[in-house]
């Protein structure tokens, strides 16, 4: 079927007249935006959807949605087919947001099922949590994460409280691929609506104090820089961190402002200095030890600290996780905690200093694909038998215990600020003690290299790209000789040196590759699951002895990363 020809099926009922009007408009103007939006099907993929927002079948709107929560509801009666199902709904600040949790819950309610509803934005981790707080047979949130103004999303919670994955992802793909859009229900039920307000927060931040806070030493000293980004953090760190006792916080007032349009920044995304420009000013006029920022939705975050020159630099995703879960071992090998039946959570793109830090305390590190669903995934499988404390993966995001299954800001912002302020009172600051850590198990570097690709023929070339990849892997990296190539969508695991390939388990199939040279570097290559880009984890190691030969050796890191990049044809 042609583009055309698609886009000619929604001239007509079951099409409301609006949107009749806006695909007629596509088609009469022939707009280049017409193939984009109907040439494929948006996909409900293993976490959900996310895409740009207007009419056609790779859109978000009111079809689109009301198909993946109509095929949800079918599956949540096949899987509770004897009770009152409940399902948690949140949302970000993002356009629409609001009027599509409403159009979420009037289709569920439309299918009798209960919906507890928040009436103001909440960051995700807050849904995860009230998905388990409130016994729910699932969740949903609507966010894009950091995407651009134009983009939104759906994301579904289990039971757990983590994200789908399977063999419910594949189940409730299949079911949403199976609906009609003249089968969705729109017609919802008000009376099956219960609303979420500030006592949910209440319940939340209390959790977020409880597994986060260890000793409580030099809070009131410590000053704090905080921005939401116009995201929906406004509504729960401020309260935490004055609840648990942090005296001096000021806030990017202009930023703490929720707003879709996202006013006072390029990209509303933690991990680019750029987003917290206004923060790191604020810092100078305060003199702040540290600098947080956090994505729309609340679940990750971006630390700045004082360096050792003690100008303001923003930790990576891998040195803001390092910190934490060092320290977090830290205290738990204190209090004797660790009894051999812990473990804490990585991914396969993420550093490997995190098996040294495992090693060193005596825990286990298990990794799962990128994503922290499967980070839930593991907390789950292991309950009853290993005790999850705590896991990250590089892309700023981290979780403290296991009362939230999905990476948490407010918890590690409580954490983060902890650590700073006993940095603080030991005459110290949490940019020696990483260095201190690195002293200790060796300095580990990453880097991470995007390539934008857009549209159709974007992800075309971000296919064959993979393919090449996979066909011709390069044989050496800055200098060091590939050795072992792991390939997750083969399962395979080659050892070039002796052109030995071995099957891989415990990890499920996905388009991914490493490659890992003698040297130790470790390359990923995988698409982005949300974004049009192809990604490339670097991670490097070297030794490292003093503070004072740190900076040295991080420039030269940092140039083998591009010596990577040019042998990588990128």
């Amino acid at each position: 079927m042609t583009t055309l020809e698609k886009a000619n099926l929604w001239l007509s009922s079951p099409f409301d007249i609006q949107t009749q009007e806006k695909v007629q408009a596509l088609i009469d103007s022939n707009s280049p935006d017409l193939e984009d939006s109907f040439y494929r099907e948006l996909e409900f993929g293993t976490g959900g959807m996310r895409g740009i927002m207007g009419v056609g079948t790779n859109r978000l709107n009111r079809y689109t949605l009301g198909q993946a929560t109509q095929g949800l509801a079918n599956y949540l009666h096949e899987q509770f087919p004897s009770e009152q199902i409940k399902v948690a709904i949140a949302y970000d600040v993002r356009h629409n947001s609001k009027e599509f949790a409403k159009l979420v819950a009037d289709v569920l309610t439309a299918n009798r099922i209960k919906v507890l509803l928040f009436k103001e934005h909440r960051p995700t981790p807050e849904l995860s949590f009230t998905v388990r707080n409130k016994n729910c047979n699932a969740g949903i949130v609507l966010t894009a994460s950091h995407n651009p103004p134009e983009y939104n999303g759906y994301k579904v919670y289990w039971n757990d409280g983590a994200q789908i994955v399977p063999p419910h992802d594949e189940a409730i793909i299949r079911e949403v691929a199976s609906v009609r859009f003249d089968a969705i229900k729109f017609d919802g039920n008000d009376g099956l609506i219960e609303w979420q307000d500030h006592t949910a927060d209440q319940a939340y931040i209390d959790a977020c104090i409880e597994n986060s806070i260890y000793q409580k030493v030099g809070f009131e000293d410590l000053n704090i820089v905080f921005t939401s980004i116009h995201g929906t953090t406004y509504t729960t760190v401020p309260q935490a961190l004055e609840k648990v006792g942090f005296k001096k916080i000021d806030l990017v007032k202009e930023q703490m402002i929720p707003s879709g349009n996202f006013p006072t920044v390029a990209s509303p995304n933690p991990e680019e200095p750029a987003a917290l420009e206004m923060a790191l000013d604020l810092a100078k006029l305060t003199n702040a030890d540290i600098v947080i920022g956090t994505d729309p939705d609340g679940d990750r975050l971006g630390i700045a600290v004082r360096n050792l020159e003690g100008e303001m630099q923003l930790l990576n995703g891998n040195q803001c996780n390092t910190v934490l879960t060092y320290y977090i071992l830290e205290q738990w090998k204190k209090a004797g905690k660790i009894k051999g039946k812990e473990f804490i959570g990585s991914t396969i793109v993420t550093s490997d200093i995190f098996f040294d830090i495992a090693e060193k305390f005596g825990v286990d590190c298990k990794v799962g694909l990128t994503g922290f669903k499967w980070i839930g995934k593991m907390i789950r499988d292991f309950e009853g038998e290993e005790k999850f404390i705590c896991g990250g993966e590089e892309s700023f995001g981290f979780m403290t215990g296991d009362f939230v299954r999905d990476k948490d800001s407010c918890g590690s912002i409580l954490l983060a600020c902890e650590i700073a302020a006993w940095c603080k009172s030991r005459g110290t600051t949490v940019f020696e003690y990483l260095i201190e850590i690195y002293k200790d198990l060796g300095l580990y570097y990453e880097g991470l290299i995007n390539v934008v690709k857009k549209g159709q023929k974007g992800a075309q070339e971000i296919q064959e790209m993979m393919k090449q990849f996979r066909e011709n892997p390069p044989k050496s990296l800055a200098g060091s000789l590939v050795e072992e190539i792991k390939d997750f969508q083969a399962q395979s695991c080659t050892t070039v040196s002796q052109s030995k390939t071995a099957p891989m388990e415990g990890i499920p199939k996905s388009n991914v590759l490493i490659y890992y040279t003698q040297d130790g570097t470790k390359v990923c290559v995988r698409p982005s699951g949300t974004e049009p880009k192809i990604k490339f984890y670097v991670s490097l190691k070297d030794t490292l002895n003093s503070a004072q030969e740190f900076n040295a050796k991080l420039l030269h890191l940092e140039s083998r990363i591009q010596d990577i990049k040019r042998d990588l044809s990128l």
